[in-house]
């Protein structure tokens, strides 16, 4: 999941959120990251919400859609998509109105800009004052998001372009993405409702969290 389903699946705590969007920048056991206790919570959040998308089969199904000469890239492409159809389909799964939420969740990352590393800071200041969440919801900004993404990958790769994919099979990556919401919206509601326990939460950070 990309930046905009792991705040919606995310608690709107500022910090809990700004976890949510590290999680892809901070590495290591939760034990060892020397971060703010909810922001370490929305980190594991991020965590746990990859690793249930990571191995869900309808996922699996969308990348089995992406063609052979980008499969390598399926797992990018698929994250991607599935902000552009959150966007897109946003009033299914929200009640708050897509341009509310948003700056509620940029005036989150603005605020908060100490707490971050600082390869995390710039990806997530542009992110708030470019639009970058709300931008998804039109396919040429899509298009313009992963070629960008293509540059920083090594010369000759196949992302640019990546999302003809998408507008090839649109139903099909649609149909993918509808049914599977209502099962990431589930678990992440009992994850982030689990570590309301403060005994579970100690369990975490003794234990050797698998890494993202």
């Amino acid at each position: 999941m990309n930046f905009l389903a792991h705040l919606r699946l995310g608690p709107q705590d500022p910090q809990l959120a700004l976890g949510g969007l590290l999680g892809d920048f901070v590495k290591g056991p939760m034990g060892s990251i020397a971060l703010p206790e909810s922001v370490r919570q929305g980190i594991w959040l991020h965590r746990s919400i990859d690793a249930f998308t990571d191995r869900h089969p309808l996922v699996a199904q969308s990348k089995a859609r992406v063609s052979s000469e980008r499969r390598r890239y399926a797992g990018i492409m698929v994250d991607m998509f599935y902000d552009h159809l959150l966007a897109r389909h946003w009033q299914h799964f929200a009640e708050q109105p897509l341009a509310d939420f948003t700056e509620q969740m940029y005036q989150a990352v603005l605020t908060q800009q100490a707490l971050m590393p600082e390869r995390a800071r710039t990806v997530l200041v542009r992110m708030a004052t470019e639009d970058w969440l709300g931008s998804y919801a039109e396919l040429q900004n899509l298009h313009l998001a992963l070629n960008n993404m293509s540059r920083r990958l090594r010369p000759g790769n196949r992302l640019p372009g990546a999302v003809d994919e998408l507008e090839r099979d649109y139903p099909g990556f649609e149909a993918d993405f509808m049914e599977f919401m209502p099962e990431i919206i589930d678990f992440a509601e009992a994850q982030a409702a689990a570590l309301k326990d403060a005994e579970h939460w100690q369990e975490i950070l003794s234990s050797s969290m698998p890494r993202a």
